[in-house]
């Protein structure tokens, strides 16, 4: 009899215990943002589609994507569960850390193909201006929510220098394709908190008196031959141009719904350039054809979409300036991949968002999709 009382103590004790333990964890279960995760879940079924056809003939390249989008999906859990307040307080430190890195990159980096972006620190070897991409919109919003009510020209002005400080660095290295995307991070920030339209004017202006200084002392000859072999990539169909012509026929060749999964043969055939990176996007477009492309745009628009609503929905500057940043960072990186692939745009090594193969850019953008959804966790808590 007792044994009987005792075990239905324990079965009541069990029940009781069960609400209690999803209490205990719902918030870091339930932190998955619904329109963003169907977005990021269709993106990474896409990607896993394309990637197995343009990985076919590259031994481990296929696992190793599944393995980058697991981790990306991973960091985008772990950053959604970080508080907007602990965000503040790291901003400053972020930056810094990553300015500081860029500047040894600078003296003591590896040089590979040209480059020196690497810095070698024994047991990692690591690229600081990833780093940047989130750091500098953290560090803007930090500061103009510091300075919310009393901005002044002088605070857009020493925004601006945040900014030019570690994007100079990026372009020394040099690794324009990561300048443009840091500068852009930043550069949405100060236009989100309320730069005046005569300094944007002025400031493209600047930039466009500057530009024929900046072509023949600052730019590399590849990087000046990047821009000629986009006006005429005829000239030199073998050798400069033929990244770009041979992306331009398989976007081309896969008409109205593509050729089949699979059935790609500038793919198959290995006419079309690090078809698994940069030109991952000529590979999907040979295969779903024009229906398909609809399809991919139409998903990078409802995350950019639902980012920007987040964003207007922020309690305080700084998770608005910081969600629209995110939010057109996404919108830049496939505009920029989609421009080089289809002709419009120089080549700049930029991938593809969630189709790209490379562990890096996916881990970031895996980051930023993670603070979107804290963001919009703690939309009704006023941080201070």
């Amino acid at each position: 009899m007792n044994s009987r009382l005792e075990n239905r103590r324990n079965e009541n004790r069990r029940i009781d215990n069960k609400p209690r333990i999803w209490e205990m964890i719902k918030p870091y279960v339930t932190v998955f943002d619904p329109i963003l995760s169907f977005a990021l879940l269709a993106l990474c079924v896409l990607s896993i589609a394309t990637m197995y056809s343009a990985a076919y003939d590259f031994p481990g390249r296929f696992a190793g994507h599944m393995r980058n989008i697991v981790i990306a999906l991973l960091v985008t859990w772990m950053a959604a569960n970080v508080k907007p307040s602990i965000l503040m307080r790291v901003a400053v430190p972020l930056y810094i850390t990553g300015v500081v890195l860029l500047i040894c990159v600078a003296v003591f980096g590896d040089v590979s193909k040209g480059a020196r972006r690497w810095l070698n620190l024994g047991f990692i070897r690591l690229q600081p201006s990833e780093i940047l991409k989130i750091a500098m919109p953290l560090m803007l919003a930090w500061y103009f929510q510091r300075r919310e009510g009393a901005r002044t020209t002088l605070d857009f002005l020493l925004s601006l220098i945040l900014l030019a400080i570690p994007a100079a660095l990026i372009v020394r290295q040099p690794d324009l394709g990561t300048a443009i995307l840091v500068t852009s991070a930043g550069a949405f920030v100060i236009f989100f908190a309320g730069l005046s339209y005569k300094v944007i004017f002025g400031l493209m202006a600047l930039g466009a008196a500057v530009a024929p200084f900046y072509w023949e002392y600052v730019m590399h000859d590849y990087q000046r031959q990047r821009v000629l072999t986009l006006f005429d990539p005829t000239a030199d169909p073998l050798g400069k141009g033929f990244h770009i012509i041979q992306s331009i026929i398989a976007v081309g060749s896969g008409g109205l719904f593509g050729k089949g999964w699979m059935e790609g043969t500038q793919t198959h055939l290995e006419f079309i350039p690090e078809r698994t990176t940069d030109f991952i996007l000529a590979v999907y477009a040979e295969e779903f054809g024009l229906v398909g492309v609809a399809v991919l745009l139409m998903v990078y628009a409802i995350f950019i979409g639902r980012a920007l609503v987040i964003s207007g929905n922020g309690a305080n500057a700084f998770m608005r300036l910081l969600a629209g940043a995110i939010a057109l960072i996404y919108a830049v990186y496939a505009f920029v991949n989609m421009g080089m692939v289809s002709g419009i745009l120089p080549v700049v090594g930029v991938p593809l968002p969630w189709m790209s193969y490379g562990g890096t850019a996916m881990v970031t953008l895996g980051l930023g999709a993670g603070l979107l959804m804290s963001l919009n966790r703690h939309r009704k808590l006023v941080q201070t």
